[in-house]
């Protein structure tokens, strides 16, 4: 009876979410010790975010009580001027990390033409709006992987250039 309880309790995934003391910098030595295996993919992740003009920003929101990186994406407009758009948010969680990507409700048909697999068209179709005066979708992404890398690297790229 005990072992078929513990048994039953290791099949139950609980998804942490990590990185919650504000005192402790998410340094490459704390992520890679959250993220365990799944760290390799992770610094594939950020590596190859230069190659797409992204660079993240990490900060504590007390809000959420966690460390998220902002991916942000900076440019120089027509007048001179600087401006940024955040391309996605990333969280650490226990032994996978989490990108998310708001899409506005605007483009989401725009979103069809995209070189993208059907289980991510799928999200797309299946992703709600959030609340009445925001007019953004979210599309999450929970990688121990590079298996989606290339789709997420495409909505980026859709996401830079509705400015």
């Amino acid at each position: 009876m005990v072992n078929e309880k513990l048994k039953n309790k290791a099949m139950i995934s609980t998804k942490q979410q990590l990185l919650r003391s504000p005192d402790i910098q998410p340094t490459s030595e704390v992520i890679a010790e959250a993220l365990g295996a799944a760290y390799n993919s992770y610094l594939k992740f950020v590596n190859r975010l230069e190659n797409h003009d992204i660079h993240l920003e990490w900060r504590y929101y007390t809000d959420g009580k966690a460390w998220l990186a902002k991916g942000i994406h900076r440019w120089t407009g027509i007048r001179g001027g600087q401006n940024e758009t955040t391309a996605f948010w990333l969280s650490i969680w226990d032994c996978f990390f989490k990108v998310t990507i708001y899409v506005p409700e605007k483009a989401r048909a725009d979103t069809s033409s995209l070189p993208i697999g059907d289980e991510v068209k799928q999200m797309i179709d299946d992703s709600k709006q959030m609340g009445k005066k925001l007019k953004f979708f979210p599309l999450v992404f929970e990688l121990s992987s590079d298996e989606k890398f290339e789709e997420i690297y495409t909505l980026v790229e859709f996401k830079k250039k509705l400015k």
